[in-house]
């Protein structure tokens, strides 16, 4: 059976020790300046600024692009009215919470194109990609870029082992889902892969 393509970006599975997710999660501000959307599953760096929504004083965020240093993936946005979008539109201003926490790994599918990821890839780097996400749910359309994986430690991700779930087999057809960490985090140093 094929393993299902539904990118939903980074999703928090655990921490490095086996630790249930509890991450460093922190609030952040995407503001109405940034024409950029956000999604849930989103890698996300600082902008430098602080802005003020809510009267509540926050560092601004927008979405990191691949070679970027990261600051963390955003898990919840927060609403602001009962009629709020599932994700941050373009040019709106928004509280999101953020996991910063550097030992943190997260789901993530392949971008099923070309020749599949493996468990051969399990301990080397990769970079991701997409942008954009799904608009019903607000989750994100980041994915593994499997055109990627070496060793080097400028690479975005490191791959730290595949989901073991029976809906999830590498090499198998469609994209599979495997587990990563931040490899290009502000809050920890960049290592080679194996």
């Amino acid at each position: 059976m094929a393993n299902a393509n539904f990118p939903r970006g980074l999703v928090p599975q655990r921490g490095t020790s086996g630790q249930y997710v509890t991450g460093n999660l922190e609030h952040f501000i995407h503001d109405s300046g940034d024409s950029t959307a956000l999604y849930v599953g989103d890698p996300v760096k600082i902008t430098g600024t602080n802005y003020t929504l809510n009267n509540q004083s926050l560092p601004g965020i927008t979405r990191a692009s691949t070679g970027d240093v990261m600051d963390g993936v955003i898990v919840a946005i927060l609403p602001d009215s009962r009629d709020s979008l599932p994700y941050v539109a373009a040019s709106t201003s928004r509280i999101v919470m953020v996991d910063t926490d550097p030992n943190s790994l997260y789901e993530v599918q392949d971008t099923n194109s070309g020749t599949s990821l493996t468990d051969a890839a399990v301990g080397l780097n990769v970079n991701f990609v997409g942008s954009g996400g799904n608009a019903t749910y607000g989750w994100s359309a980041v994915t593994l870029d499997n055109t990627t994986e070496a060793a080097a430690n400028t690479l975005d991700l490191k791959i730290m082992g595949i989901v073991n779930r029976a809906d999830n087999a590498s090499g198998d057809t469609g994209p599979a889902k495997f587990l990563v960490r931040i490899n290009r985090h502000r809050l920890a140093n960049q290592i080679a892969g194996v």
